[in-house]
């Protein structure tokens, strides 16, 4: 079956005959750590390094935790690229809350800031809610990466608020 309302710009829709497949792995909790390692052995031979490959496995990290823990204890993660843009699928099977919140929530609050820490790591987060669970998509455009940490030394904008630039 095929989606003909799918955007042939849209990197996160239906995948284009120019995406590269670069891994495609099943988890559960027990295999979270070891799916990480592979995950970032993964953006790093595309060339995603230093904090942007950091914080891009980061991003994906909280998704999976987020699958296992709220999504029915297991999930599969899908990597491709797409020309410059690196896209990254987590699916899971899990019943999920009518409103999915993608906040910063309260600092006396245990947990609750996965989706928020995606959002803020990755160049962009999309949350697609189906009948038999949710996909969780980010996305990273490789080159504009690249060229950024090229020019900027620090990673102004980084929730933690370290290694900003400075002025002056």
């Amino acid at each position: 079956m095929t989606d003909d309302t799918a955007d042939p710009g849209d990197p996160t829709s239906a995948p284009a005959a120019d995406a590269v497949p670069l891994l495609s792995q099943d988890f559960t909790e027990a295999t979270v750590t070891a799916l990480r390692h592979v995950l970032h052995a993964h953006v790093t031979a595309v060339g995603l390094t230093g904090d942007d490959g950091y914080d891009f496995v980061l991003a994906v990290h909280e998704l999976v935790t987020n699958a296992v823990r709220h999504g029915g204890g297991q999930g599969r993660l899908e990597l491709r690229r797409q020309q410059d843009v690196l896209i990254c699928e987590v699916v899971d099977q899990g019943q999920s809350p009518a409103n999915l919140p993608v906040r910063l929530s309260e600092v006396n609050t245990a947990g609750g800031r996965g989706l928020w820490l995606a959002h803020q790591l990755a160049g962009g987060l999309i949350l697609t809610r189906r009948p038999d669970g949710v996909t969780a998509t980010v996305t990273v455009c490789l080159e504009s990466a690249t060229a950024d940490s090229a020019v900027t030394p620090g990673r102004a904008g980084r929730p933690d608020g370290l290694a900003q630039d400075q002025p002056g």
